[in-house]
């Protein structure tokens, strides 16, 4: 790569050779130039965000410097266009009107060649776009560098002066190695933001599918509640009858009287089985009086009759909460309650679901025999850790975290911590509907 001296900063209309350099890598640095880097690696070291990363980048250079104008625009791939995302000593109206095509105008030569460009008084170069603008903002010096990762053109960062003949090759090997970090740093942050939309895309796939899932849940235990266990209840009725108009008529064949009684019995069992399913999938006191009262329901019925011993804390919580919070909720309990029933062998446990600032807060407890977390760090192809991954699953998709503590002989506690976003919703929509 090349630097060009006698050019232009945001335009130009090609033309012209003049003397070139060579390239500088970071290796070749002075000792002063890799103070001034490491001063720029610093500054963005950590930064994900990429406004955050340019503007921090651009702002060290400055001070580096000892200039107060530049800027640094990016490369539109679609478009082949550069525009600036951030600056500093340039009006908006300059930003926002001085875009340019690739290959076009100073900039535009830079990202389409990879080779720096100095000038000594871009005022004065017949090569520069928008002529207009350049003389409003009053610029002189100007030098433009191109930000690269992995030899691939990202964009350019433009330095300028107000005074001409402001810049030397010392500059130009400073900011072609700062060029450099600012490329990767570039390149790492978009990376990241299209991670973060995955996972959103993601998270919202999941609460989709568990949505979904609930709805279909809904459905069963409805059809089973209405129809099922509704046919299951007239049959146990109809056969309790026959029984009574056999005793009634004298009948005494014992064979007719045990099958009778034996089919009154299964029917029961059965309109039982059915009343659990109903239960397991979607409680009817959750639809109907909320999260509370199914929590406390599902918790005594499950081990109250284990003989543990059951304590409850919950807070006020005004407005009810969201559907889809309330169902993540209950399942995290219901799993945390289950572990509870199967492997504790605890003789207490306690349920609380509290309001801490703006989180939402729900603590399972138990005095049992506990276990290493450390020890589950995946779900196994038994199936041990499953349903710790599942809670927390959960959780994380509503943005919250979920933590459990155990050690052996010292009980469990899984803490639910959540964010109440709709809260901080329903304000804003009750203060603007008012």
């Amino acid at each position: 790569m090349k630097a060009e001296k006698g050019k232009a900063v945001a335009g130009d209309k090609r033309g012209g050779s003049s003397p070139q350099v060579d390239t500088p890598t970071i290796s070749q640095a002075r000792p002063d130039e890799l103070i001034a880097l490491s001063r720029v690696a610093a500054a963005i070291s950590g930064l994900t965000d990429l406004d955050t990363i340019l503007r921090v980048g651009l702002d060290t250079v400055l001070a580096i410097l000892d200039r107060g104008i530049g800027g640094i625009m990016l490369l539109d791939e679609d478009s082949n266009t550069l525009s600036y995302r951030v600056y500093h000593g340039i009006s908006d109206d300059y930003a926002r009107e001085m875009r340019i095509r690739l290959g076009e105008g100073i900039a535009g030569r830079v990202a389409e060649s990879a080779r720096a460009i100095m000038l000594e008084d871009i005022s004065q170069s017949p090569e520069a776009v928008r002529p207009e603008l350049i003389s409003k903002e009053g610029l002189k010096a100007f030098v433009s560098v191109p930000l690269m990762s992995r030899d691939r053109v990202l964009g350019v960062m433009n330095i300028a002066s107000h005074l001409p003949h402001q810049f030397t090759e010392k500059d130009i090997h400073l900011l072609y190695a700062t060029g450099d970090l600012l490329g990767m740093a570039i390149e790492q942050a978009r990376l990241y933001e299209e991670l973060r939309r995955s996972r959103e895309r993601y998270r919202q796939l999941a609460r989709f599918a568990l949505m979904a899932q609930e709805e279909e849940r809904r459905r069963i235990s409805r059809e089973l509640h209405d129809e099922t266990s509704q046919a299951l209840s007239g049959l146990v009725l109809n056969l309790q009858a026959v029984i009574e108009m056999v005793e009634m008529a004298g009948i005494q064949d014992i064979g007719i009287k045990e099958t009778l009684k034996k089919a009154h019995r299964l029917a029961v069992e059965v309109g039982n089985e059915i009343h659990r399913l109903v239960v397991n999938l979607r409680p009817t006191l959750l639809d109907s009086l909320g999260l509370i009262p199914a929590l406390r329901q599902h918790a005594e019925s499950v081990l109250a009759p284990l003989g543990i011993s059951l304590s409850f804390h919950f807070d006020e919580l005004g407005a009810p909460l969201p559907n889809d919070v309330e169902t993540n909720l209950f399942r995290v309990a219901q799993g945390a309650i289950g572990n509870i029933q199967q492997h504790s062998k605890a003789t207490s446990a306690s349920v609380s679901l509290t309001v801490d600032g703006n989180d939402l807060v729900m603590t399972i407890s138990d005095n049992g025999i506990g276990f290493d977390v450390s020890q589950i760090k995946t779900v196994e192809p038994s199936g041990r850790g499953a349903g710790l991954f599942s809670m927390k699953e959960r959780v994380q998709l509503m943005g919250g975290r979920c933590n459990v503590k155990s050690q052996p002989g010292k009980g469990t506690t899984v803490t639910v911590r959540v964010p109440m976003q709709w809260r901080t919703a329903h304000g804003k929509d009750k203060g603007a509907g008012s």
